[in-house]
């Protein structure tokens, strides 16, 4: 199977836990966009979903998927969502997709995480993946000197020649180098950093389950 056909897979099998009648979490990313194509197919059967970002809700819009801003709602039973990495115990790095802030903040509001990927995120220590970190513009040359401190390399993701900016209005550094044996402990660090907005790291908000796609069928992960 190609990877965009693993893509589909989990996509498709992500509906089982969709609740009729409910709102859904969505998140952002080639994957999630699979997901949300397959949630078209049971519109009617929900009342809508809450997007971790501009691109998700334009898509969820164009398809007849009505969206709540996360204030309208209290909490959500699931959220599905992608992953660039996914370890054994449900911790992963977020972030290429540049919506890891209102991903978090999405995933905080859910009882469950749902995490659709296909069988080449899953890695047996997280930190392959440059870790994103969104930050405030004036703290970034000073964050990576912090970054540098621990070993890591940090780089600004560019966009046409110019600093990417987010949904949010800030930037993001790409880390590499780091090797995060312990998640939960380097997410808590980093987020008392001044100018750090969201770290990439998803230990707090980890996976309840991560939906993999692989050659040989969907395997189903619990954590």
């Amino acid at each position: 199977m190609t990877q965009d056909e693993l893509k589909a897979l989990v996509g498709q099998a992500a509906l089982k836990y969709v609740q009729a009648g409910g709102i859904i979490g969505v998140g952002t990313g080639s994957t999630v966009n699979k997901f949300i194509d397959a949630l078209a197919t049971m519109k009617d059967r929900i009342q809508g979903a809450v997007s971790s970002s501009t691109a998700s809700t334009e898509r969820l819009k164009a398809l007849g998927i009505p969206v709540f801003d996360a204030n309208e709602v209290d909490d959500l039973a699931v959220y599905i969502d992608g992953a660039d990495e996914i370890d054994n115990r449900g911790y992963m790095i977020k972030g290429g997709g540049a919506a890891l802030t209102r991903e978090k903040i999405v995933a905080a509001q859910s009882q469950r995480f749902v995490c659709i990927a296909d069988e080449s995120k899953l890695v047996g220590v997280l930190g392959r993946f440059p870790l994103p970190v969104e930050v405030i513009p004036m703290a970034a040359r000073r964050l990576m000197r912090q970054f540098a401190a621990m070993g890591g390399i940090a780089q600004l993701r560019m966009k046409d020649g110019q600093p990417l900016v987010t949904d949010n209005g800030q930037h993001i550094l790409d880390v590499t180098g780091l090797t995060l044996s312990e998640p939960l402990r380097f997410e808590n660090e980093v987020n008392q950093w001044p100018g750090v907005v969201t770290v990439g790291v998803f230990a707090h908000q980890k996976a309840s389950v991560c939906l993999l796609g692989t050659a040989q069928g969907v395997r189903t992960m619990t954590f």
